[in-house]
């Protein structure tokens, strides 16, 4: 993880459709986008689906075949290359990260310069997974995608317990797209009050607006589907931001991320100068001389802010010196002693 507030996850996921091309394409895309890190997904088919194992609505609708073996064997990457997307990542300037479907690859994932571990929805109920991955200590991101806070609270226990680093909680409605009123955002913030951890958003929602506003409400991490083109075939490309979406997104997040600042009603610096621009102060209405005592038709209250505070008034106090029509009212402008 970074050190920055904000962290963007480029989710490439699937989406080079099993092309080492298309991968590296993916890795610099995310590069140029702006992300923090490019994420892939490892897995055997075999090892996570069985022949019974049908597609999601969406997954059928998208690549027309009806069971997930077929489909993820289509969509493997081993070992090797994911050592040759890592080493893209690197040349690229982006941090490299993959959901290891397959537990029997994390420890060479973690090799190639994992520097967490991504922890995918489906997963969050598998406790000998859980188990291992936390065997590892270091920082777990958790999507909480179908999943009661109950469930969560259990996935916390597991972790914990076998020595797994800070865990955030990553808000996430596992539909793809998710409409928005699929998404319950507060629940974000609900998990973060309930278990005291830090949160963020894998988001599957079209747009950007509702990434946008997770960041408002506190998400330090932000996981984004993207692809190179929504025409091409597979199963997460329709869900997925094209390269120019993800750059704007990212330029979003970053800005509402530094928008937020540190919560402190204080002004800045520039502020404080805008301040003696607009806020008023006591002037002089007309010429006065020396030794008049003020009154109301003397004065007035005009910018800039740089003559006495108008809950300081100069009614009633005497000029030491004159002063000339339309200028601000000092207090050394004044004799000594209160306001008649």
């Amino acid at each position: 993880m970074t050190e920055k507030t904000l962290t963007v996850i480029a989710e490439a996921g699937v989406n080079h459709n099993g092309d080492m091309n298309l991968a590296r394409e993916l890795v610099h895309a995310a590069a140029e986008s702006g992300a923090d890190m490019v994420k892939f997904q490892a897995f055997r088919a075999s090892e996570i689906a069985s022949r019974a194992s049908p597609t999601a609505a969406y997954q059928k609708d998208t690549t027309g075949l009806e069971d997930q073996l077929t489909m993820l064997r289509k969509l493997e990457f081993d070992i090797d290359d994911f050592a040759e997307i890592a080493a893209q990542c690197r040349k690229a300037g982006i941090g490299f990260l993959c959901t290891p479907f397959d537990t029997a690859m994390t420890a060479a994932l973690i090799d190639l310069g994992m520097p967490c571990i991504k922890v995918a929805s489906g997963e969050l109920t598998n406790t000998p997974a859980l188990e291992h991955f936390a065997g590892f200590g270091l920082p777990v991101l958790l999507s909480t995608g179908m999943s009661t806070m109950a469930e969560v609270g259990n996935a916390l226990d597991t972790l914990h317990k076998h020595g797994a680093g800070e865990v955030t909680l990553l808000h996430c409605t596992s539909l793809y797209p998710a409409p928005p009123e699929t998404i319950n955002l507060l629940a974000m913030k609900a998990m973060r009050d309930r278990f005291s951890l830090p949160v963020g958003y894998s988001d599957h929602s079209e747009g950007n607006e509702i990434a946008v506003a997770a960041v408002a409400l506190g998400a330090t991490v932000i996981e984004k589907h993207f692809t190179l083109s929504r025409d091409l075939p597979g199963p997460d490309h329709k869900a997925s931001l094209e390269p120019a979406e993800l750059a704007r997104m990212v330029r979003q997040l970053c800005n509402v991320g530094e928008a937020l600042g540190n919560g402190k009603k204080t002004p800045g610096a520039a502020e404080i100068e805008m301040a003696r621009l607009v806020r008023r102060s006591w002037h002089t209405a007309r010429g006065l001389t020396r030794g008049t005592v003020l009154d109301i038709d003397d004065v007035n209250l005009k910018r800039p802010a740089t003559g006495l505070a108008p809950s300081i008034s100069p009614v009633g106090r005497r000029l030491v010196r004159d002063v000339p029509a339309d200028e601000p009212i000092r207090d050394d402008d004044l004799e000594a002693g209160t306001a008649q």
